[in-house]
């Protein structure tokens, strides 16, 4: 299969120009000039290699190569346009330049495909910008809440709403899609096991679900020098205490649990004053439901008892529990096979990350995968992956989508 080194690396560079910063870094932020700018451009290129493209009402840009027997068949590939603030040059955007490079080759080289070939770059996914996720494929299924972001504003006192009308959008008023017969989207992994493995591919078979928590802990603030030790109600060590505890049960529990404390804020949080109150965060994951349940209900119990025993109120506020979501076997399997038959090196692999793949799965067939992270970097300007892994990830992209589009 001919997928050419020369333009997955002119891709990659062409795709991060739009939003690209001095030090190397990429921001495109939902419904600002850079985002506007990219999607135009991709739209421009989807034209040039024949595509119809449309943008729908929230600015989900779509390129579609007709089938010539199942015309109301799709198969869809592609990902999120927006990134992160000084993000890297892959993260979402991978996923719409391998897309637009394979269904061109296929074009190419076997014309047109019984089955729609569709092309999808969305809005958004990453919340960078206003606190909101998902709003580009939540509204592939007309699933997004407009009232969730009627008021809502960016840092910069900018609304939601006038900012996507500024960009000549307006809220969803299409009906959810229900043609989609397959979703695949590929993606760099964020983490190192790829690259440790030395494996040019993994087969998603689920996404991690999630649970994060905002932790308060109430104490009493009080002078450092002349409070003695037994009489402290420090929130600090209740924290550490907690931190410990919860972290040892973690390892001891192993993968693919995993347990962050991301955010700790403590209160004066100065030198010379036992702290008397601490905000801390929360985040856990897991590939199985039962056990994350299982999991944080334990984590809850023992910062309840933890607080008590040291006379200290708590308040635990669970504002995230999301499921986790598995990928379609049918299209796993079909997965493997194409790896093992075009000799691909590849490994099988659970996403511990959120992905806009999580909103298709439990609509239509979806599959995922992915290519290694150079020392597992993401989210940073630093994130890379190597061209020759990046060619091997569309190729297994291509002759899945060939199975998919071409064949009866």
């Amino acid at each position: 299969m001919n997928i050419l080194y020369d333009d997955v690396a002119n891709a990659v560079k062409w795709i991060s120009s739009f939003g690209g910063l001095e030090q190397g870094g990429t921001t495109r932020l939902l419904y600002t000039a850079e985002w506007l700018a990219a999607q135009k451009a991709i739209q421009e290129k989807l034209s040039h290699i024949g595509m119809n493209t449309y943008f729908d009402d929230v600015g989900n840009l779509y390129g579609r190569f007709e089938g010539s027997k199942y015309r109301d068949q799709v198969i869809m590939s592609g990902s999120h346009v927006d990134t992160v603030v000084n993000g890297g040059k892959l993260d979402g955007q991978l996923g719409i330049i391998a897309a637009m490079l394979a269904m061109k080759y296929l074009k190419e080289n076997y014309g047109q495909p019984l089955r729609t070939l569709e092309l999808i770059s969305m809005a958004e996914e990453e919340g960078s910008r206003f606190p909101y996720v998902f709003w580009g494929s939540k509204n592939v299924f007309a699933i997004a809440n407009n009232e969730d972001v009627a008021s809502i504003e960016d840092n910069n006192g900018i609304k939601f709403v006038d900012a996507m009308r500024n960009c000549g959008f307006k809220f969803n008023s299409q009906k959810a899609r229900t043609d989609i017969k397959a979703f695949l989207e590929i993606h760099i992994e964020q983490g190192g096991v790829l690259e440790r493995e030395q494996k040019s591919i993994g087969v998603v078979t689920s996404i991690v679900g999630q649970r994060r928590y905002n932790i308060r802990l109430i104490g009493e603030a009080n002078h450092a020098g002349t409070t003695p030790m037994s009489y402290r109600k420090d929130a600090i060590y209740a924290f550490s205490r907690i931190c410990q505890e919860s972290i040892n049960k973690a390892i001891k529990v192993g993968d693919p649990l995993v347990l962050t404390f991301g955010h700790v804020e403590p209160k004066p949080n100065v030198v010379n004053v036992v702290p008397g109150e601490v905000m801390f965060t929360i985040d856990c994951r897991h590939t199985d439901q039962a056990d994350l349940k299982q999991f944080t209900e334990e984590l809850e119990a023992d910062m309840l008892r933890i607080a008590k025993e040291l006379g200290l109120e708590i308040e635990i506020n669970r504002w995230m529990d999301e499921p986790p979501i598995p990928m379609d076997n049918k299209l796993i399997k079909m997965l493997e096979n194409i790896c093992k038959q075009e000799n691909l090196s590849y490994r099988v692999m659970h996403s511990g990350a959120g992905h806009d793949s999580q909103i298709f799965a439990p609509r239509v067939p979806t599959a995922m995968l992915f290519v290694p992270s150079i020392k597992g970097i993401s989210h940073n300007p630093a994130e890379d992956t190597k061209t020759e892994d990046l060619v091997e990830g569309i190729k297994a992209l291509t002759y899945a989508l060939y199975q998919l589009a071409y064949q009866e």
